[in-house]
């Protein structure tokens, strides 16, 4: 059998799982994921799980964050005065906003704190710092 490597096209079913057991996404509710190794377009532990697996073979690891989403980092928190923010928007703890950037970009950021005067924005991945745990199901190598 052919075995998983840099450049092969993958097809894969995963469920992935917080070290509390919570279920996070289970792709055997909808289509495989289909990627090539090698080219960034999974989460880097994923990848390098999938190289030298063959076709219907499983396996279970956790991804630590570097290999996912990341660390937390503190300078991607911001306060920012309420008066700048759009008259119709009622900020609350754990509300995910878009910020659209002068150069035309977005960032999708995570209310983390209120007060009268201002609101506290998180632009760090609501994953940052976690461990993910996935079982992988490697359907078809290519």
């Amino acid at each position: 059998m052919t075995q998983a490597d840099m450049g092969s096209k993958v097809k894969v079913h995963y469920t992935c799982k917080l070290d509390d057991g919570a279920l996070l996404i289970d792709s055997r509710e909808q289509e495989p994921i289909e990627f090539t190794v090698g080219q960034d377009q999974v989460l880097p532990g994923i990848e390098e799980a999938v190289k030298g697996m063959e076709a219907g073979e499983s396996k279970t690891i956790q991804i630590p964050p570097d290999k996912a989403f990341g660390p937390r980092r503190e300078e991607l928190l911001q306060e920012v005065p309420r008066d700048q923010l759009p008259d119709d928007i009622n900020p609350q703890v754990g509300q995910r906003l878009t910020v659209n950037h002068a150069d035309g970009q977005s960032t999708t950021v995570t209310v983390a704190g209120v007060s009268e005067s201002s609101i506290t924005l998180d632009a760090n991945h609501p994953l940052a710092d976690t461990n993910l745990n996935f079982e992988l199901e490697l359907l078809e190598v290519g």
